[in-house]
């Protein structure tokens, strides 16, 4: 069987588990998680072999391997010492750092395009805002896109019509879904229509996710709906700043914070719709084709929601929930008050939103995809 290492700098954030559950659902590929660091309270890997390979403690020295884009020697003896036949790194700017150690390993390598990883403006990046290191990361993107034994996966369409924009080669880029574990995300809980009339958000409380818009339109819902309920599961910098406008708003919130994967999944059991509005941040991050959308269609909620990427690729508008242009406030009202008081609407949506979701995002028939790309670079890396 092919061994493939799976890198990722920091193994896993706890709100990753695409990261994990693709990996876990391999079938003709054996798997090893190889990172930088270990992250505190992160998400679990059972089952995934993993190897940590800190970077050198001397700042010196690693600020010269990085600034002359020199390889790692201790990551290439344990890329060597795995015998793997191929590197799959998710996102561009983990990309970009090891593609050093990955190269004098003599290994090919395929990049997972997310999302912030293609969408941020170049100037962005070049400014600094993203720190010191990440002023080079467009120019040495498009440099590791030239090489022969470096291709890209997209995951959705949007991501790859951006990556294309962004001036990486159209033959070196395929679309492959992540997809959702529809054994693990099954409908549950209460009939939708025997349901609290409650909204459910699940994202980081960051500019593109658009929480302070999801409240806002609470506000509005509520006024014609006084039932209604939001809960927000998700932390980030703009948590405190959601909290003091549900407040102002004068609406009831919950905020749960950060939860784990099942705690997510209770709480899709007893949402009555899934919202998501997102938007393009300032600085042009955006999302790619967020799971959570296919996730909560899995289990029977339906979905509003303006997510690149998900608009028209990760629903079917009118059918499994309902789509609506990017801060379109009245359309988001309009969408949620439908969703929340039509209950027959609300459980035809349900019925065609599991069907879709099994059908079109089945984890294990597009990583059976995702092998096969694997088997193609693999094989052409070989000559």
């Amino acid at each position: 069987m092919k061994r493939v290492a799976i890198f990722r700098a920091d193994l896993l954030p706890i709100s990753e588990t695409f990261v994990r559950d693709q990996a876990d659902s391999l079938a003709r590929w054996q798997p090893v998680l190889v990172g930088r660091r270990r992250v505190e309270g992160g998400l679990p890997t059972p089952g995934i072999p993993h190897e940590i390979v800190p970077d050198t403690p001397h700042r010196v020295v690693s600020a010269l391997r990085f600034w002359l884009s020199l390889p790692d020697p201790r990551l290439v003896a344990q890329l060597k010492a795995l015998h793997v036949d191929l590197v799959h790194t998710h996102f561009g700017t983990d990309a970009t750092e090891v593609w050093p150690s990955v190269k004098a390993a003599g290994l090919p390598m395929v990049v997972t395009l997310h999302g912030y990883d293609i969408n941020i403006h170049r100037e962005w990046w070049e400014a600094g805002h993203g720190g010191l290191r990440k002023r080079v990361y467009p120019r040495r993107l498009l440099q590791m896109a030239r090489e022969p034994k470096v291709s890209f996966i997209a995951v959705s369409r949007a991501v790859k019509r951006r990556a294309i924009d962004y001036g990486i080669p159209e033959d070196k880029i395929s679309t492959a879904y992540i997809g959702v574990d529809i054994r693990r995300f099954q409908p549950g809980g209460l009939a939708l229509a025997k349901r609290a009339k409650r909204i459910l958000f699940v994202g980081r409380m960051v500019e593109k996710k658009a929480p302070l818009l999801m409240i806002r339109a609470f506000a509005k819902v509520r006024s014609e709906v006084p039932d209604a309920e939001l809960v927000m599961v998700g932390d980030g910098p703009l948590l405190a700043e959601a909290q003091q406008l549900a407040g102002e708003l004068a609406v009831p919130v919950s905020f749960l914070g950060a939860r784990s994967w099942d705690q997510v999944l209770m709480q899709m059991h007893e949402a009555r719709v899934f919202c998501l509005p997102s938007v393009t941040a300032g600085n042009g991050d955006a999302e790619g084709l967020p799971i959570s959308l296919l996730e909560a269609q899995a289990t029977g909620v339906p979905v509003v929601t303006s997510a690149r990427g998900g608009v028209d690729e990760g629903l079917q508008d009118g059918k499994t929930g309902i789509a609506f242009k990017e801060g379109a406030m009245d359309d988001l009202v309009v969408a949620l008050r439908r969703l929340l008081c039509d209950s027959a609407a609300a459980a035809r949506a349900s019925v065609e939103a599991v069907q879709f979701a099994a059908s079109a995002f089945d984890l294990r028939n597009h990583s059976r995809e995702l092998e096969s790309v694997y088997e193609r670079l693999a094989h052409a890396g070989q000559h």
